[in-house]
C-alpha cells in the first residue's frame, strides 16, 4: 500500500490567511494540519507516501517534514500547477504508484477515533481489487457528496450537494484505489469547473461493480477543515480531547513508534530537535509510559 497525501489548492475559502501560507501548514490546535492526514495515511500501512504540494509551497513543505525518515518512511514530492481535481492526483503519481494499490487523503481532512486503525487496516486488505470510500453521517449532508444506497443497502449512486439528499452519509475525504485508478483517472471527462472530479473517478468503479463503502461508526470524528469556523471547531475538538485524556490527536511520531516504524532512539533524537516545547516533552513521556 502506498499513500498520496494532495497538500495542494489555494485555499481560498481562508483568504487572506492563505495569501502567504498554504493551508495545510496552518496549525490546528498544536500541530500543523498536515500531520493529521499524514498520521491517516501511517495507519493504512503506507510506508512510501507522495507528498503533492502547489509550486510555491513545496520548500516549506519540505523544511517541515523531510525525507519521512524520522516516520521510519520515505516521502516522494511532486506539484500540482493548478487546482484541477482531486482525482488529478493519481495522474500526478502514477508513476510513483507503478501499478500498486493507494490511498489518497486530502491535506485538509482530520480522521479521528475509537476503532480507526482497525477501518483502515480492514479496507486496506481490500485495495487490490477495487475502491473504498469512507462514508460519514452528518446533519447537513447537502454541503457533501453524498451516497445513495439501495434497498439492501449496497451503493447506488453518489449526489454532489443534493438540495434532497438520499442519505445522511457524506463521503469524505479518504479513498483507496486499486492499480487501475490512474487509468481509470485518464479516462475522465472535466466538469463545468474544469476539474477532474473525484466523483467521477469513484462513479466509474461503483458502474463496474467495484465500489466498496466503509462507514465510519459513531466513535470516529470526521472534521474538514477548510473554512476559518471548521478550523477553529477542529482546533477546540483536539484541545479538548488532548487535555482531558493527556494523549494527543494525531501524533504522527507516536503511531510510528506503535507500529514498529521508529524506536526509542528516534522518537529520543525527534524530541531534541523540538526541545523544551509541550510536544517535545510528550514524546519523550511515551518512552516512560511504556
Amino acid at each position: 500500500m502506498k499513500g498520496i497525501l494532495l497538500a495542494g489548492g489555494a485555499g481560498t475559502r481562508l483568504h487572506p490567511t492563505t495569501r502567504g501560507v498554504s493551508k495545510h501548514l496552518l496549525p490546528l490546535y498544536d500541530k500543523p494540519m498536515v500531520y493529521y492526514p499524514l498520521t491517516t495515511l501511517l495507519w493504512t500501512g503506507a510506508t512510501e507516501i507522495l507528498i503533492i504540494t502547489t509550486p510555491e509551497e513545496q520548500s516549506s513543505y519540505r523544511r517541515l517534514l523531510g525525507d519521512g525518515s524520522w516516520l521510519g518512511v520515505k516521502f516522494q514530492w511532486a506539484v500540482q500547477a493548478e487546482p484541477k481535481g482531486i482525482s488529478q492526483a493519481l495522474l500526478i503519481g502514477k508513476d510513483f504508484l507503478s501499478g500498486e494499490p493507494c490511498t489518497l487523503a486530502l491535506g485538509d481532512n482530520v480522521f479521528y477515533g475509537h476503532g480507526l486503525p482497525e477501518a483502515l487496516e480492514r479496507s486496506a486488505k481490500c485495495a487490490k481489487n477495487g475502491a473504498t470510500v469512507f462514508v460519514y453521517q452528518v446533519s447537513d449532508p447537502q454541503r457533501y457528496g453524498v451516497m445513495e444506497f439501495d434497498g439492501k443497502g449496497k451503493p447506488k449512486g453518489i449526489v454532489e450537494k443534493p438540495k434532497y439528499p438520499p442519505s445522511a452519509w457524506a463521503v469524505t475525504g479518504l479513498y483507496m484505489y486499486d492499480g487501475s485508478a490512474p487509468e481509470r483517472a485518464t479516462k475522465l471527462n472535466p466538469s463545468a469547473r474544469g476539474e477532474l472530479e473525484i466523483t467521477d473517478l469513484n462513479l466509474s468503479y461503483l458502474s463496474s461493480g467495484n465500489l466498496r463503502v466503509e462507514k465510519l461508526g459513531r466513535g470516529i470524528a470526521w472534521l474538514d477543515t477548510g473554512t476559518p469556523t471548521a478550523m477553529l471547531q477542529a482546533s477546540m475538538f483536539i484541545q479538548t480531547i488532548e487535555e482531558r485524556q493527556g494523549l494527543k490527536v494525531c501524533c504522527p511520531e507516536e503511531v510510528a513508534f506503535r507500529l514498529g516504524l521508529i524506536g526509542e532512539k528516534d522518537i529520543l533524537r525527534q524530541a531534541d530537535t523540538l526541545g523544551k516545547s509541550a510536544y517535545g516533552l510528550y514524546l519523550r513521556s511515551l518512552l516512560e509510559k511504556d
